[in-house]
């Protein structure tokens, strides 16, 4: 089965910068209609330029927290490429949480980031999918990969927000691809560890002596591009992945098979 992408149409979130940049212009690269979405307006407009005038890739910039910035985004899609083949929801934020204060909102506020616009956007894209099908005597009718993180399984207590909002996004990626299933509609996600996002590369230039412990903790022994995990996310949304749904793959270098207290368990 191939790996091509070529012609169909992704909308892609988290489009500004890091991961989700780096995927949209992979996908470009392989030839696949790409619509961009984020927040940041003008960071849009600085990476994408004058490419975002081209026949292949338009942004939207809007705040995806809301049902109706959700709406208009897929209306954007439609109105620009007719169809939508693929979503990849590579919207995230990370912030560190206190899990014994009562007055810390970082895991409802990462719930609200992280999962309901994921959810949502993935339950309006799923419809519009279903309906394109009906015109569509065989083959899958379209892919949806989320973009999580071994955080998910991993305990960090200053990180609890960030692993929640993680965990509840693996469930939701199993629980829809029990649901659309027959519709012929998968959906997978990529569970990663030590990439170099936007976020990681904030983190690093503030402690620098960071990058050698996240190394010296990753059997590969490195932090992985970008592009490194738009491979990944072009495989699960392609025909090569057609028999996957409901899975989470991950893209860690080997660092959730530590056992960070380093002593046997036996």
């Amino acid at each position: 089965m191939s790996k091509s992408i070529s012609g169909k149409t992704a909308i892609v979130t988290g489009g500004a910068n890091g991961i989700g940049l780096a995927i949209g212009r992979h996908f470009a690269a392989q030839g696949a209609n790409v619509m961009f979405a984020d927040m940041d307006e003008e960071q849009l407009a600085h990476q994408l330029g004058d490419t975002a005038e081209g026949d292949s890739v338009r942004y939207f910039a809007g705040d995806l927290r809301e049902k109706l910035t959700l709406a208009n985004l897929l209306s954007a899609t439609l109105d620009a490429f007719d169809e939508v083949d693929i979503l990849i929801n590579a919207a995230r934020q990370v912030m560190p949480s206190d899990p014994l204060n009562p007055d810390d909102d970082a895991v409802t506020e990462l719930l609200n980031q992280n999962l309901i616009p994921a959810l949502r956007l993935s339950q309006l894209v799923a419809k519009r999918m279903i309906k394109q099908a009906e015109k569509r005597e065989d083959g899958m009718a379209g892919s949806i990969v989320n973009l999580s993180s071994i955080s998910s399984r991993l305990t960090h207590p200053e990180l609890m927000a960030y692993s929640v909002s993680s965990a509840a996004l693996d469930q939701m990626t199993r629980s829809l691809a029990v649901a659309l299933a027959p519709e012929r509609i998968r959906v997978n996600a990529v569970a990663f560890g030590s990439v170099m996002s936007a976020s990681l590369k904030a983190t690093l230039k503030e402690h620098s002596d960071f990058r050698g412990e996240i190394e010296s903790h990753t059997p590969l022994g490195r932090i992985a591009s970008p592009s490194e995990l738009a491979d990944a996310v072009q495989f699960l949304a392609s025909d090569a992945a057609g028999f996957m749904t409901g899975q989470i793959l991950t893209i860690d270098g080997g660092r959730s098979l530590l056992d960070p207290v380093g002593i046997p368990a036996h």
